[in-house]
């Protein structure tokens, strides 16, 4: 049976039940809670020391929780060792061994499980083809690309048909050309696959372009796990609002009835079951208004004024200085940002669509 014919399979369900980890007196897991269905291909992000690299280590079983479950299909392998758990994981650093062939590296476990020869050789040459190296089992790693030698290291991941695929980092070595195709390799091997697959990353795009769902960990805690699209629009808590994209601040006023004053514009508030601290929808007072640079519009002439641009390919950011001092930053198309360089005076209005709201903080900027 080749790789292609292997059945389809549905994935393994996983579960983390209050997984707890600390380090001394530095709390790196506290309380996490997470479902991934099967199949699925979630990413775990967040900022450096949130506890997303501590979290697939406990999956690996290379770090044992001080408190909470790690349920695979039901069952909690917390208790067992590493290298028992029908899990694999693919390293930043690729960790392929110097001195065995691209083949020989893809087929070292399936030696270790004590696989007939003939059977790693044919199974090794199927996933390399699977991986897109056909032809290149012969070489050696130093004989490979960094983008090559990834590839290598998951075909190794993938030569015991684990239930559980984990990726630590995989592709931050690697050159934006190439990271862009191996990302999206990653992921026609996971759906075709039907792997249920934890992906570690700092980087937004990889995360909100691969994965199903993305997780947002700070402080050890899971602050929203949702699509990238809802984690985007319809961000749960202010950390996610900002951490996630670029958001600007904008200071405005709750007037009542579910509507905000913001840049001269009278606005429907979004609520999102009280997760933002929102002012309610019949309450009034000072609020920060949350606005996507894609939601503001802008145009030559008025009281606000351009300090700087910045191109982005079919769209240019603009950086702007509002009358009170509040500096945002807007997303325009290109050819209309030709006339409006540093030192322009601009008007701002955002968008007519409902927007979030945080409630009484100092005014600031683009987060």
């Amino acid at each position: 049976m080749t790789v292609t014919d292997t059945p389809t399979r549905t994935g393994a369900a996983l579960q983390l039940r209050g997984l707890r980890r600390s380090f001394g007196s530095a709390v790196a897991l506290d309380g996490l809670d997470l479902d991934v269905a099967p199949g699925e291909l979630l990413a775990l992000l967040g900022p450096s020391g949130c506890g997303k690299t501590t979290a697939l280590r406990v999956l690996a079983g290379f770090e044992r929780p001080d408190e909470g479950q790690v349920l695979l299909d039901g069952e909690d392998i917390v208790p067992v060792p590493a290298n028992r758990r029908d899990t694999a994981m693919v390293f930043q650093s690729y960790s392929l061994f110097p001195h065995l062939t691209a083949a020989d590296n893809v087929a070292f476990g399936l030696r270790m499980r004590k696989v007939r020869a003939a059977e790693r050789r044919a199974r090794a040459a199927e996933l390399l083809e699977l991986v897109g190296l056909a032809g290149h089992g012969d070489r050696f790693p130093h004989q490979l690309s960094g983008g090559q030698q990834q590839r290598v290291a998951l075909a190794r991941a993938l030569a015991l048909r684990p239930r559980l695929l984990l990726l630590d980092e995989p592709l931050s070595a690697l050159d934006a050309r190439v990271r862009v195709t191996l990302r999206e390799e990653i992921r026609r091997l996971q759906l075709e696959l039907g792997i249920t697959t934890v992906f570690v990353t700092h980087d937004q795009e990889e995360a909100l372009s691969m994965a199903d769902r993305v997780a947002v960990m700070n402080g050890g805690r899971l602050e929203q796990c949702a699509t990238p699209t809802e984690l985007y629009e319809r961000p749960a808590t202010d950390f996610v609002a900002g951490f996630i994209g670029t958001m600007n601040r904008v200071p405005g006023r709750a007037v009542g009835d579910g509507l905000v004053e913001v840049l001269g514009a009278r606005l429907p508030v979004e609520v999102l079951g009280a997760r933002l601290p929102v002012e309610g929808p019949g309450g009034t007072g000072d609020v920060r208004v949350l606005l996507r640079p894609e939601a503001l519009e802008v145009t030559a002439g008025g009281s606000a004024r351009v300090t700087g641009t910045s191109f982005h390919g079919p769209t240019s950011r603009l950086r702007i200085i509002l009358p009170d001092g509040t500096d945002v930053k807007a997303d325009v198309p290109t050819h209309a940002a030709a006339g409006l360089t540093p030192g322009t005076d601009v008007s701002v209005r955002p968008q007519q669509r409902p927007v979030l709201l945080v409630s009484s903080a100092p005014t600031g900027g683009a987060a």
